[in-house]
């Protein structure tokens, strides 16, 4: 579990570097809002595309090269990303680092689930392993760019090649730790299963929102320094390695389902307080808070789609790690449009919304047991 935990953290670095460097894209190259969450949308299209096709193959086929690779794939393409000017060269690299991103996730997935079994808090260290590299990408990433502008994301293709390596070293290992655990088994279980999918979506709409704009929030409309706007960032991502672990915790107590209701539930006030508490740096005590509650259900629904579809592991990671997180990187050209005419700061007071649809919706939701599953 430590090792896929941090590979998770890793490849996942490369999805939060892109938000990360939307801000300097914007000032080094000047690319107006619209252009800067086609960004995001590049880093998108080339996860969530591929990603079902890929779960259905790990679910057929062990290829234990797979997850490597993929880190890989993501680490070059970002890094490379700000060498070059032209704009369909970045964004042409961004969406091959997207597609490294769809590689690793249902694989990865489906070979955590095996070495965590039934338990939610270990399933958790894996999903934090993605929180710790989104965390992380601002905290690494803010003093390059800023030193060196948006030609410091070479600096970050180390860490791919090298966990490349590992992965591949240990992939024997990981395929005998498989082999030793029984299959799981039921009948799978789609209606709560697509379901929990836009739920998943919601809560991607609102993390990619908060994501992408936040700095830009704390720079224009704030008026904050660059180091501050970083520091938003951090705190939001760091906040959601708190909510990711504490949420795999709290599902063991309360249960899977409570769980999910209860991240949507406190996400609305802590999003309004991000949005509307004056000044810029009392808000981010709500930005840790924010996080930590849009981060709650996330390993959460990750074991749960894969309890929903027992025969499928690859299939479920596939979709709650990739497909409906990326989708939430989608609506960003949408919330581009919102920024070019209300600001940043009109983005994030229509996120504080969108979390009602996530209550209402895990309303429908059942625990895997109350259906019979193993």
């Amino acid at each position: 579990m430590r090792l896929w935990g941090v590979a998770h953290a890793v490849d996942d670095l490369y999805q939060g570097l892109v938000p990360a460097s939307v801000p300097y894209f914007v000032l080094d190259r000047h690319y107006s809002y619209v252009a800067a969450a086609g960004l995001t949308l590049a880093a998108t299209l080339g996860s969530s595309v591929p990603q079902p096709f890929l779960g259905v193959l790990v679910d057929r086929v062990r290829w234990g090269w797979l997850a490597g690779a993929g880190v890989a794939v993501a680490g070059i393409g970002l890094g490379l990303s700000g060498l070059f000017h032209p704009y369909p060269v970045v964004w042409a690299l961004i969406m091959v680092s997207g597609l490294g991103v769809a590689m690793f996730h249902p694989a990865a997935g489906k070979s955590a689930r095996e070495a965590a079994g039934d338990s939610a808090g270990a399933m958790s260290v894996f999903a934090a392993g993605g929180s710790v590299g989104f965390f992380l990408a601002p905290v690494l990433a803010t003093p390059a760019l800023v030193a060196w502008g948006v030609g410091a994301t070479a600096l970050f293709i180390p860490p791919a090649v090298l966990i490349a390596f590992l992965l591949y070293r240990n992939r024997h290992r990981h395929q005998a730790l498989a082999a030793a655990r029984p299959p799981r088994t039921g009948t799978d279980r789609w209606a709560p299963f697509l379901v929990l999918t836009a739920i998943e979506v919601v809560r991607s709409m609102v993390f990619f929102g908060v994501n992408t704009f936040v700095e830009l929030y704390w720079i224009r409309h704030l008026h904050a320094s660059r180091l501050l706007a970083g520091t938003a960032l951090a705190v939001f991502l760091g906040g959601g390695v708190l909510g990711t672990l504490l949420g795999g915790r709290i599902a063991d107590r309360i249960g899977m389902v409570r769980t999910v209701q209860l991240g949507a539930a406190l996400a609305i006030p802590m999003l309004a307080g991000l949005r509307f508490l004056p000044g810029s740096v009392a808000p981010l005590v709500f930005a840790v808070l924010a996080g930590a509650a849009l981060n709650m259900p996330f390993a959460v629904l990750v074991k749960l789609g894969q309890d929903y579809l027992p025969n499928r592991p690859g299939t479920a990671a596939g979709v709650t790690l990739g497909l409906a997180v990326s989708i939430g990187g989608l609506i960003a050209p949408v919330f581009g449009v919102l920024a070019d005419s209300a600001g940043p700061q009109g983005v994030l007071a229509v996120l504080c919304l969108i979390p009602l649809a996530a209550l209402g919706l895990g309303l429908f939701l059942v625990e895997p047991k109350t259906l019979g599953e193993a």
